[in-house]
């Protein structure tokens, strides 16, 4: 029988202290108001004070209303009857579907042993050059895309959720705007990709307890899935929007801030998400794709920064293009030495040649006398630049490869690349 209390002494914001005793840390509990029944998290114990976040908000609750805790943590539905539907940050249905009350699994437990982890090792294809070819995206691996407010990011990540070689694809959306949510909603139905899709929205209106709950939620799904074999990648939209909503939480309790407003656990609430990510020994996989944007696009900001330490690299967006760069995928290696023989050489060449040409467009703008080599790298960097830099371009890895080639050989002899003899005998086009 679980005990029910009635002395709420304090309410702030969206977050409730009351007495209780026999509580644990993430605890949920029922609320009932005048209004009804809400949920809330336990997110803090002094003694027997316990403070607790209102999911839909504390309005309508008073000081008299009862707290009945359930002695589990927050539970979300998992299973295939997932598959297609949308819910909002709470688990509940957005689509007008039933709410789904079987399958419950605990969300934000602990991380997977590394034991029954594999070493990455496995490449996932998304049908765009600058990931496949210069920085691969490797099956388990936490990769964030660092960008500003109004470049493509969630255009990139709803790109990839279509293109993507993978069994499930799990939104999490994290202060969107409803039209950013309408436009993965019918993006990713118009190319077939809804049915095998699973959201969780908090849009920028929902309360801001809920944006916490989404990256839990939707990397507990993936757990389920991913222990039952299927590889699943989850797309986050947008990390810094939950870092903001810690914030907020931790500034109504009072909490001493650290960085910028942000509470001194940051990396920690951070690390907690992304080292779900997991490539299971005997079962299946999470990876994890994050949108996080820089305010003034500044790299130096808490949340990139903290990121930065926790993740395997980055995307960096800039000018509505993956800035190469700016990017690294730090497990590349693992897997572009065994997708095609010539994959490292044309990754290497090519974009050793697209610094030369950007040198180029310095020594141009300053007016300085362009030689032939000059002109040569001119037109190779207009043409890397239209034919595999552009997010435009969707082809295989393979034709992305071979594209590498056409470049190079309409713009250079073979003996301008650097590239070894064998190489070039065997894919230089004839």
């Amino acid at each position: 029988m679980h005990k029910v209390y009635s002395n709420i002494i304090q309410i702030a914001g969206d977050v409730i202290t009351v007495e209780a005793d026999g509580v644990g840390y993430n605890e949920i509990a029922q609320i009932t108001t005048g209004r009804g029944v809400s949920l809330a998290q336990v997110i803090k114990l002094d003694g027997e004070r316990v403070s607790l976040q209102v999911f839909a908000g504390s309005k309508g609750v008073s000081t008299g209303d009862k707290v009945r805790f359930l002695g589990h943590p927050m539970r979300v539905a998992t299973g295939d009857d997932l598959m297609g539907r949308i819910f909002n940050g709470s688990g509940l249905p957005l689509d007008k579907g039933p709410v789904l009350t079987e399958n419950l699994a605990d969300i934000a437990g602990p991380p997977v042993n590394p034991i029954k982890r594999v070493i990455p090792n496995k490449m996932v294809r998304t049908g765009i050059p600058m990931i496949d070819v210069f920085n691969s995206l490797v099956v388990s691996q936490k990769l964030p895309i660092f960008s500003i407010a109004g470049e493509p990011y969630n255009e990139l990540l709803a790109r990839i959720a279509i293109q993507a070689e993978v069994d499930v694809i799990i939104l999490g959306g994290m202060g969107l705007k409803y039209d950013d949510y309408l436009f993965f909603r019918d993006t990713l139905e118009e190319n077939g990709a809804l049915a095998r899709s699973i959201f969780f929205i908090h849009t920028a209106a929902d309360p801001t307890v809920e944006c916490l709950l989404v990256p839990d939620i939707a990397l507990a799904v993936a757990e389920d899935f991913a222990l039952k074999g299927k590889n699943v990648l989850v797309l986050l939209s947008d990390m810094t929007n939950f870092a903001d909503a810690l914030k907020e939480i931790a500034i109504t309790m009072e909490q001493v801030p650290s960085n910028r407003g942000y509470p001194g656990d940051l990396y920690s609430q951070l690390a907690a998400r992304y080292e779900k990510a997991v490539d299971f020994d005997t079962a299946g996989s999470i990876t994890i794709l994050a949108a996080t944007t820089m305010p003034g696009d500044d790299v130096t900001h808490p949340v990139p920064d903290n990121t930065g330490y926790i993740t395997e690299g980055q995307f960096y967006l800039k000018n509505k293009v993956i800035e190469p760069f700016g990017s690294l995928s730090r497990l590349k290696q693992q897997v572009n030495g065994t997708t095609r023989s010539d994959h490292r050489a044309i990754m290497d060449t090519t974009i050793q040649l697209f610094a030369s040409y950007r040198e180029t467009l310095e020594k141009q703008a300053m007016g300085f006398q362009m030689s032939a080599w000059d002109t040569k790298l001119l037109k190779y960097g207009k043409m890397f630049e239209k034919e595999l830099m552009s997010l435009e371009v969707n082809i295989p890895l393979e034709r992305a490869l071979d594209t590498g080639w056409q470049i190079l050989a309409e713009c250079f002899e073979p003996e301008e690349t650097g590239i070894k003899k064998a190489l070039v005998e065997q894919y230089w086009p004839k």
